[in-house]
């Protein structure tokens, strides 16, 4: 079924028989009130977006964006309950616009009897734009109160038009608080302690990686294996198997880490570059992408403040292609602890942009006559070579002519810094600066 309305949706629940059913610890434990919900207080607490809107009797559509396991259904099905709203729900998954028609006609036969409509979209990211478009006009005109779920990033996978008539709010991942939270409401919901000891506790709630569903399924496999003895931290693993952390390559999380460990570089912070390249390859990052972004940083961020960066860099991909796997990743380690600490220039790379955007602007000015070549009598007759002056046999090894087109003025791009090896190269240019003016 590709929907679910209201509370009494399926015959078991209109036959009182959906209470014997088994359930999930987590799906028994979903909240019942907006006061339940854990962990999302800076959309729920006191003055806060989500409460002035239900507090204003004013609801625009939403879309809920956050990771797997913070509450975003349960936050809708209690918004719907909250502004008595009928709640039908769709995933992008499982539906189609066979699906969303039978939606809007429920919601169109409710309409012409005073009732309101909220549908929410899960995974809603997964619909096409044509399916998304479908959407605009029941928003428009006030048939539906649409609320979506998605854990990727709204600017990148939904329609602007949609966005445009919708308020973005962005779920957290659940903190250690509201994750030892979960746990006692579990532990009163069974009426029991969870049999563990006080480091596999916080070994639990780490090993949930803020989803507060991960937690209360893994708890539940604790509670059915209790034997009556404590649970050390070491033996905890056995019970349940430890998750990985929420890292998807091909979404945004593969950017948001890469940014953050060429960040954490770009601002030598060593042991915070160190925890985010780790974080990666724990994440199943191909090592190589990683590698690839290194090199980048030691080019744009370290460049001529320590030349010997980009060379490291080349060696520790060449070692990690040698070694493979797990020794390669040593080299992953030492490149990073040493580009980490290493001075920081970026004035190549920014000096180069500069000489790009003039290259664009003067189109195709041809080298001076001194710059070129003149292999044959005829290009020597026509001024090629005229005026050159070999630097080796001029005095100091500099003979201070301009390079540039004869038709544009002499532009400074690289200014090296003070830090490192640039401040050597800065006293070199400063030397030859003052040479050519000496000379022209």
């Amino acid at each position: 079924m590709g929907y679910i309305r209201g509370v009494t949706d399926t015959l078991f629940d209109a036959a009182g028989m959906a209470a014997e059913a088994p359930r999930p610890l987590a799906d028994r434990l979903r909240p019942a009130s907006l006061d339940e919900v854990f962990g999302q207080d800076h959309l729920l607490g006191e003055g806060k977006p989500l409460s002035r809107m239900l507090n204003a009797g004013r609801l625009p559509s939403i879309v809920f964006w956050g990771p797997p396991g913070v509450g975003k259904t349960t936050l809708a099905r209690l918004i719907a309950a909250k502004t008595k709203l009928e709640f039908e729900q769709v995933s992008a998954v499982f539906s189609g616009v066979a699906d969303l028609r039978k939606v809007f006609e429920r919601a169109k036969a409710r309409r012409s009897v005073g009732q309101g409509t909220l549908l929410f979209v899960d995974e809603i990211h997964r619909f096409n734009k044509s399916q998304q478009d479908g959407f605009l006009p029941h928003v428009e005109s006030g048939l539906i109160t649409l609320v979506g779920a998605t854990t990727e990033n709204p600017s990148f996978e939904l329609n602007a038009a949609l966005l445009s008539r919708a308020q973005v709010l962005v779920l957290k991942r659940l903190d250690d608080a509201a994750l030892e939270q979960l746990l006692s409401r579990a532990e009163t919901a069974e009426g029991k302690k969870l049999p563990l000891s006080e480091e596999a506790r916080v070994q639990l709630r780490a090993m949930a990686d803020g989803d507060g569903r991960a937690l209360l399924n893994m708890a539940e496999e604790v509670l059915a294996s209790d034997t009556g003895e404590v649970i050390e931290a070491g033996a905890l693993a056995d019970i349940v198997q430890r998750r990985a952390p929420i890292y998807d390559k091909s979404a945004e999380s593969h950017y948001n880490l890469a940014s953050a460990l060429q960040k954490s570089i770009r601002g030598s912070d060593v042991d915070a570059a160190l925890y985010w390249a780790a974080r990666m390859l724990a994440g199943g990052e191909d090592p190589r992408f990683v590698l690839r972004r290194l090199v980048v940083i030691a080019s744009e961020d370290i460049g001529n403040a320590d030349p010997q960066a980009l060379p490291l860099a080349i060696a520790a991909r060449d070692a990690y292609e040698f070694l493979g796997q797990p020794e390669g990743e040593i080299a992953i380690g030492q490149l990073v602890a040493y580009l980490g600490a290493a001075p920081k220039s970026n004035r190549s790379h920014v000096a180069f942009k500069k000489a790009k955007a003039s290259a664009r602007e003067t189109g195709s000015l041809a080298p001076p006559p001194h710059a070129l070549n003149a292999p044959t009598e005829l290009m020597k007759q026509l001024g090629y070579s005229e005026g050159y002056q070999y630097d080796h046999d001029v005095e100091g090894s500099f003979s201070g002519l301009n390079y540039f087109p004869e038709d544009m003025d002499r532009e400074t791009y690289y200014e090296p810094s003070e830090f490192g090896f640039d401040k050597e190269i800065a006293k070199r240019l400063n030397y030859w600066r003052r040479l050519r003016d000496k000379r022209t």
